[in-house]
């Protein structure tokens, strides 16, 4: 998953440290370990917890780590802690004022809420807090020291050479792909995807639907109730719940879609938008995440108010209307996470600013 070879930094050469605390996948494992990926070339590091790091020889305990940041340097800088969840800045300020470790914290916020007294403590005792978008800088106190937006793997999401025969070696039928992915919860607007759908498929034909993701038991009765749904209007064969799928058969799916949804209501980023444009994907989003910010209206796809049936359809009708203009709006969606939203641009930016906090 981090793409690292076996080669890794003595301890003494350490410059970086990337915490790591969520035994659970999350979108926030995805996006450190995609920028370790490109980071470990620019900078010495390692990672404070063995999560999913495909070199454990990459994993560095808490407990190293404070042996290891009681001295700075053999230059004289401190090495830099990158933080990324609460707990994880809780780890690094017991690192800095407990263990008396040398280092300087930053704390990357998505968070688009106002945040508890507590985080608001923590935040104050960071050396730099990073916001990954304009809006959630908006919900900091004090002005971010940068805003570096999330980036994605474009060798990894890349769009088919040929889309309409990748969607149908995939073998869910039809002549285009669309789809919905992530957490199958009413949260993630997944209702708002399939009712639509049961609208607009009638008219077209052409398209195939999927719900991709995994379904917990809180949520199977939300699940249920839509299956029933899209079983009443007999389109069970068109609008498919795959269920969870292994990590390695998402890029495939993503480049053979045309049109990818993402309707949460709300979202601290949302790299579904991003892994959908890079793979040649127009895109629905809602006004959540940093989507606004990302897609450009009617040239990468169209953004809808949060919750809002009604918008999704119209939206939705427009795109499946036009074969040509969705394939167009999915190369202009390409060609802008590549100027704007790699995660290399991502990796480098981050790497700027440790290295000006030294």
């Amino acid at each position: 998953m981090d793409h690292s070879s076996s080669s890794v930094p003595s301890l003494d050469e350490v410059e970086l440290i990337l915490g790591n605390s969520n035994a659970n996948f999350s979108g926030v494992t995805s996006t450190m370990l995609q920028v370790l990926s490109h980071q470990r070339k620019l900078i010495h590091l390692r990672v404070m917890g063995k999560h999913f790091l495909s070199n454990p020889n990459m994993a560095i305990s808490f407990w190293q780590t404070a042996v290891m940041c009681r001295k700075p340097l053999k230059s004289g800088k401190y090495r830099i802690f990158h933080a990324r969840r609460v707990d994880e800045m809780i780890q690094a300020v017991v690192l800095k004022y407990v263990f008396r470790a040398k280092i300087k914290i930053v704390f990357s916020s998505a968070a688009q809420r106002f945040r508890s007294g507590s985080t608001l403590w923590l935040t104050r005792k960071m050396d730099a807090v990073v916001a990954i978008s304009q809006t959630s800088a908006k919900y900091l106190t004090e002005k971010p020291d940068a805003i570096i937006p999330h980036g994605v793997q474009v060798n990894d999401y890349a769009p088919a050479a040929d889309k309409l025969k990748a969607w149908q070696d995939l073998g869910y039928g039809g002549k285009y792909g669309i789809a919905i992915l992530g957490r199958v919860r009413k949260q993630k607007g997944v209702h708002l995807f399939v009712d639509a759908c049961i609208k607009l498929l009638v008219k077209y034909p052409d398209y195939t639907a999927l719900v991709v993701g995994a379904i917990s038991s809180s949520h199977s009765e939300f699940v249920d109730d839509l299956k029933a749904k899209v079983e009443q209007a007999g389109l069970s064969e068109r609008i498919i719940f795959t269920g969870e799928l292994h990590f390695e058969r998402i890029p495939p799916i993503f480049s053979a879609l045309s049109m990818v949804a993402a309707l949460s209501d709300n979202e601290g980023f949302g790299l579904t938008v991003l892994e959908a444009m890079s793979c040649g994907a127009a895109v629905l989003a809602s006004e959540a995440g940093a989507w606004q910010e990302i897609i450009r209206e009617d040239i990468d796809g169209h953004v809808v108010p949060v919750e809002d049936l009604a918008a999704v359809t119209q939206k939705m009708d427009l795109l499946l209307a036009d074969p040509q203009k969705l394939a167009a709006m999915g190369l202009a969606g390409r060609q802008r996470v590549l100027e704007h939203y790699t995660v290399e641009r991502e990796a480098k930016a981050l790497v700027d600013l440790f290295r000006s906090l030294q």
